[in-house]
């Protein structure tokens, strides 16, 4: 991975700073609240402060120095120097408008590039996963799953939207996530209708549709779900808003292989749901990339320009949000392969109603 990156570089006769912890983590595999990788085409240095320098130490290895750093004007720009950087790429979409005219002060007499350049590079380079990082997330997965199976244990009417959460989160952390992917969604009734509505106090009644999203971090690698389910009974229209995202998906699944535009992905689940006559009530994107982070490229959406390539992972989560009623959404990841994809929810996507 740091060593597409190297090539990018020598291409370029560039350096690179990398300064977001996102990125960071991505190349070395350490995570630190301060750190710098000052990269060129031949050569990576990790910096950090007394806090991290031992933890750095043991566990980075792609990197030909990891070094203590006390003072950042006074290190990495001698250190730039010595490694013969004269124009040095840094990440635009990660940087506050302060820090760059710090490093403009700082980096005096070296070409400062902050044009998006490093970033869709990068970006290129994380959309693709590697065998071990198909492999984290997989395993995050398996814990998402273990706690879906425990939840449709745990609802009951009377049980609030935010125990629902809670103890969605709890099941993952006991199960050995790391961390949890992002604040989980619990959404019941009415509620259910926001795509990204915030558990609250409502208690579970019957006939309502529960949505949650959720998902679990191992080795700093996410996954991402949504499941809906029924409490009780569910209405003719229930049934059928949830009988057609399902198709949707599906629709948007056989559309899924390497080459394919994701704009076309996208056309295949939208076009099925204004089929329906819900047009009007899906308007999110269809999915998007999944690694180090939550969200990354590529995007499944209508104005996406990304063409999918094996090793791509990326959601397939069409809904269906009918304004103070209900919503639903179905929400599974996907690797791409040269012939199509490999599914990688294990969660059965009929309706069940407890």
């Amino acid at each position: 991975m740091i060593s597409q990156l190297k090539s990018y570089l020598k291409e370029n006769n560039a350096g690179a700073l990398i300064m977001s912890e996102e990125n960071i983590c991505y190349f070395t595999g350490f995570h630190s609240t301060n750190g710098y990788l000052l990269v060129t085409g031949d050569k990576a240095v990790f910096l950090t402060d007394s806090r991290y320098i031992e933890a750095a130490g043991n566990t980075i290895t792609v990197c030909d120095d990891v070094l203590q750093i006390r003072s950042l004007s006074g290190e990495l720009l001698p250190l730039a120097e010595k490694l013969g950087v004269r124009k040095l790429c840094l990440e635009s979409e990660r940087i506050t408008v302060a820090r760059f005219q710090e490093l403009k002060r700082l980096f005096c007499g070296i070409e400062l590039v902050c044009d998006g350049a490093l970033d869709r590079e990068i970006s290129e380079i994380r959309k693709v996963k590697t065998e071990a990082q198909v492999e984290k997330i997989v395993k995050a997965q398996r814990i998402a799953e273990k706690a879906f199976a425990h939840i449709l244990t745990f609802i009951t009417e009377g049980k609030t939207e935010k125990e629902i959460a809670l103890e969605l989160d709890y099941t993952m952390l006991r199960s050995g996530a790391d961390a949890l992917s992002f604040e989980t969604i619990a959404v019941a009734g009415e509620k259910s209708s926001m795509p990204h509505g915030v558990p609250g106090e409502r208690k579970i009644k019957k006939g309502d549709l529960i949505t949650m999203d959720f998902g679990a971090v191992v080795a700093f690698y996410h996954s991402d779900m949504t499941r809906t389910v029924a409490v009780g009974e569910v209405s003719s229209e229930q049934a059928r808003v949830y009988d057609t995202v399902l198709k949707a998906q599906q629709a948007g699944f056989e559309k899924i292989r390497a080459g394919a535009a994701c704009r076309d992905v996208d056309a295949a689940a939208r076009n099925l749901i204004a089929e329906a006559d819900y047009g009007d009530y899906f308007g999110h994107g269809l999915g998007h990339g999944v690694g180090i982070e939550i969200h990354e490229l590529p995007s499944l959406n209508p104005s996406s320009e990304s063409i999918l390539a094996p090793g791509n992972i990326v959601t397939v989560e069409p809904g269906i949000y009918l304004p103070g009623q209900f919503g639903v959404r179905i929400e599974d990841m996907a690797l791409v392969t040269e012939s199509g994809y490999e599914n990688l929810t294990n969660c059965l996507k009929e309706l069940i109603v407890l």
